[in-house]
């Protein structure tokens, strides 16, 4: 019993060694993190806003669940050739500080509002949402019609299928936060950057033996996707993202809006209407029918609103197929200039 009580104590003192080191290490990186890549943007009270070009309306762009302004380098320069753009990271993501207000969908809206107002965009803008930032989108387009010259929405989760969530979903949903929360967990102690630096690397054996010891392997084949997602972007890029993910903050963002997905759709199913701004649906090309069928009914909501079907896409579609992402922006760009120019030949009685 004597021996056995040893080699606990001696395991466990090889284990706080370990999380001490690797707590070192992750506070380390954190260091040589915030020296290396400084916000390419303006801060403003704690938000990374990013501004380029010149030229009305005003395109902003909204990144999804976990994605940061970096996840636009595909589009964004190329936006701004024309327009001026604008990109973002919300609360907790990228460069901007963790906030711990709610996570509800007006909250979101806020947040962005409030932001671009402190850096001067001009009204009416263009939003181009994605993916989840697709319902933040909508949301500030139903709160704040007057604001919104028009929206290109880039394969938008569904807003029935999340507000009244099956089991299934549910389930899936609790994994995810779940998963986030380990993620977290995992990152302070610098697991989660030193597989992310053996993965970057070229090393497949420990960060395999990492992912089986924490998740049973399921988050090597999470981060193996990102990553591969990720490589689609410019390559002075792909470090800043790393270093990203290897913050802790970021595992606990995404976790909190997956947990507040729910309720940012029933708001939407409640309170969205007509939709009088005009706008374009990318539906990725691998989209569920489920997904299809509410994409479907949501241009239904507007005289003014078309789906295009992306094929060859899949839910990432601004790095699949930049080209249709683009289209569409210059598109509702043009259909606004255009509005705005038959409205002031208009007569005034």
């Amino acid at each position: 019993m004597g021996g056995i009580g040893l080699i606990f104590w001696i395991a466990l003192a090889l284990l706080l060694v370990l999380v001490a080191a690797g707590a070192a290490y992750q506070a380390h990186g954190l260091a040589v993190d915030a020296r290396r890549y400084s916000a390419p943007g303006r801060m403003i009270d704690g938000f990374h806003v990013s501004v380029a070009g010149s030229g009305a309306p005003p395109v902003v762009l909204e990144a999804g669940i976990g994605a940061t302004s970096l996840s636009w380098g595909l589009i964004e320069s190329e936006i701004a050739k024309t327009a001026q753009v604008i990109s973002y990271d919300r609360a907790g993501l990228g460069w901007s500080d963790t906030i711990d207000t709610s996570r509800e969908i007006c909250t979101l809206v806020d947040e962005m509002r409030t932001g671009l107002d402190k850096v001067r965009i001009g009204n009416p803008r263009v939003v181009v949402g994605h993916s989840f930032g697709g319902l933040i989108a909508l949301a500030y387009a139903a709160r704040f019609p007057e604001e919104v010259a028009g929206m290109v929405l880039i394969d938008p989760p569904g807003i029935e299928e999340w507000a009244q969530a099956s089991p299934a979903h549910l389930s899936m949903l609790r994994r995810g936060v779940f998963g986030a929360r380990l993620g977290g967990c995992l990152a302070k102690i610098g697991l989660v950057r030193f597989t992310l630096n053996s993965l970057s690397g070229g090393a497949r054996r420990m960060p395999q033996m990492i992912a089986r010891a924490t998740s049973g392997g399921a988050g090597l084949g999470f981060i193996e996707r990102m990553v591969g997602q990720i490589r689609k972007l410019p390559p002075e890029s792909w470090p800043r993202i790393q270093a990203h993910w290897s913050d802790p903050k970021c595992f606990r963002a995404i976790a909190r809006q997956l947990e507040a997905l729910p309720e940012c759709a029933a708001w939407l199913a409640k309170n969205l209407g007509k939709i009088g701004a005009p706008f374009i649906l990318l539906s990725a090309g691998d989209a569920s029918p489920t997904q299809r069928a509410e994409h479907e009914n949501l241009v239904k909501r507007s005289q003014q609103g078309r789906l295009e079907i992306v094929e060859g896409s899949g839910h990432w579609v601004q790095l699949d197929r930049p080209d249709v992402v683009l289209s569409a922006v210059r598109e509702v760009v043009a259909r606004r200039l255009e509005s705005d120019r038959l409205e002031s030949y208009r007569p005034k009685i």
